[in-house]
């Protein structure tokens, strides 16, 4: 393994001494890192001679392997950041649950134990992709990525906001809710989980569109192949909305406009344990293992 990518969330208390640490402990196995240069900047003298400083658009050129420090939003900015080149991401969790960012800061020399003898699986993570098109044109805006999920929510809460959807074609519903979130199975366990929606083994090939907070109790979150194309039409009264891809506003969405939503060619790759399965990270991270009394 020629280099390693440091990808760090410096709003982390932890976050430059982890990544100090983490400098020491690949230096000592022979492997060398790199980090964004306002990154290097932040650490002790010592430490910034032991990591090279690239910038992040240069990252592909000299590294093999993205770890992220932070939480999950850390891997779903890593993973937006490096969408094009495909590098790997392994994740050092620094926040909370943990479900993309899988190893904790006392596993650092586990973590890089695995990258430097190959102890680890790669696992190709579908996403989504989608583009705004507004009324009258013809042409559609730029695409826009998600790993987790798109969400479409109105810009005034006090107002209820109707989405006409439509699969493949086919007009499934016209949803009267607070918003709609379009999940792949990895954000299974994100926005839609705390929703009402199922959790989705990662390696089903399905999308879920899941209302939030649904003005009418018939209104289920719904799961379809991924194979599907669909598209989502606020309504007259909706007023303005936002269309939010992984916890990021990237676009307003007026009356009359269309957004249109499949699965990419692309995918993520994330770097993950070969002896734990994802079913272990459902029983750690819900505590689905605890007794009941415990």
């Amino acid at each position: 393994m020629k280099q390693i990518g440091l990808f760090v969330n410096t709003t982390k208390p932890d976050a430059i001494a982890c990544t100090e640490l983490a400098a020491r402990i690949l230096r000592s196995k022979g492997m060398r890192c790199c980090a964004e240069p306002d990154v290097v900047r932040r650490f002790d003298t010592a430490t910034q001679a032991l990591i090279n400083a690239v910038e992040y658009n240069d990252f592909d050129k000299h590294v093999d392997t993205i770890v992220s420090f932070g939480g999950d939003g850390t891997m779903l900015a890593a993973a937006k950041q490096f969408l094009a080149s495909e590098l790997p991401i392994m994740g050092v969790n620094l926040g909370h649950l943990g479900f993309l960012a899988e190893f904790s800061r006392t596993e650092l020399e586990e973590c890089f134990t695995a990258l430097q003898t190959g102890d680890y699986i790669i696992e190709d993570r579908v996403i989504l992709e989608t583009s705004v098109k507004l009324e009258g044109q013809e042409n559609l805006n730029e695409m826009i990525y998600a790993l987790n999920d798109f969400v479409i929510h109105k810009k005034d809460f006090a107002r209820m906001m109707t989405i006409a959807t439509t699969i493949d074609g086919v007009p499934v519903a016209e949803y009267h809710a607070d918003g709609l979130i379009i999940s792949t199975p990895t954000g299974s366990t994100a926005y839609s989980l705390s929703s009402g929606g199922p959790i989705i083994a990662p390696t089903c090939s399905v999308v879920v569109l899941t209302p939030v907070s649904p003005h009418s109790l018939n209104m289920r979150p719904l799961v379809a192949p991924d194979t599907v194309e669909i598209v989502l039409t606020p309504g007259v009264g909706s007023g303005i909305t936002s269309l939010v891809a992984d916890g990021q506003i990237v676009s307003n969405v007026e009356e009359g406009a269309s957004i249109t939503i499949r699965k990419s060619e692309r995918v993520v790759k994330l770097l993950k344990r070969v002896q734990n399965s994802y079913y272990d990270l459902l029983k750690n991270k819900l505590l689905w293992s605890l007794h009941a009394k415990q």
